[in-house]
């Protein structure tokens, strides 16, 4: 049977936090009776990933071309589901917020985008040049071009209809594909809000993927030469 959910991982050296974050996205889903799958998106792991994502009842593709935006596209096209919720796998998110994403989008919203500054933020989660300097400025870049509400760009949790994200052609390959969907979700005029996330520390021992200056300077360079 055609699961209605895909809730989409990418995945890139997950193995200390992937097995408890699918726990978590099954144990919430499976209690709100969701049809549902769990898609991770291996972004060529070095660890053993993929391996504990098979045991943990995941289905795992490989996505060769390395990048966040890559990554997700790839899991976009392999998905089954109607819609598609996806969420960071280093236990920053906390999938209790499907409830709300999922809500939304079975009554009509075609974007649902979590929003961290309306839920709470664990302490420490968050750098305060994030918090209070790099994101609310993005996003406020990002709502005039865009002509959108959206008051957290930058959110890692997210639901959205798949064959819709399919039509837009996203093409970005890293993490400012975070930005590129929501700006072409706002330029196509299809129905986009925000639910409350909650963000946690980071569960991982080693480095963020993220790369604060870099992949800001990705971003804004989406939002001030994308074509409409």
């Amino acid at each position: 049977m055609t699961p209605e959910f895909t809730i989409l991982m990418p995945c890139l050296n997950e193995s200390e936090t992937l097995a408890a974050c699918i726990a978590e996205a099954n144990k919430y889903a499976a209690h709100l009776g969701l049809s549902y799958e769990i898609l991770i998106a291996d972004n060529g792991s070095a660890d053993n990933s993929r391996e504990i994502a098979e045991k943990s009842g995941a289905r795992v593709i490989t996505v060769p071309e390395k990048g966040y935006g890559n990554a997700l596209r790839g899991g976009i096209s392999a998905a089954k589901g109607k819609y598609i919720i996806m969420a960071d796998c280093d236990m920053s998110y906390n999938f209790a917020n499907i409830k709300e994403i999922a809500e939304k989008l079975r009554n009509g919203a075609d974007l649902v985008m979590g929003n961290r500054f309306k839920g709470t933020i664990e302490q420490g989660a968050m750098p305060f040049s994030h918090r209070y300097f790099g994101i609310p400025l993005l996003s406020l870049a990002g709502r005039l071009r865009f002509r959108t509400d959206v008051e957290d760009f930058h959110c890692g949790i997210r639901g959205f209809d798949r064959k819709k994200a399919i039509a837009l052609n996203l093409k970005c390959t890293g993490m400012e594909f975070a930005t590129e969907i929501i700006a072409r979700f706002a330029m196509a005029g299809y129905k986009i809000t925000e639910v409350p996330a909650d963000l946690r520390r980071d569960g991982r021992s080693g480095h963020s993927h993220l790369r604060s200056i870099r992949d800001g300077l990705r971003h804004l360079i989406f939002i001030l030469t994308c074509k409409k």
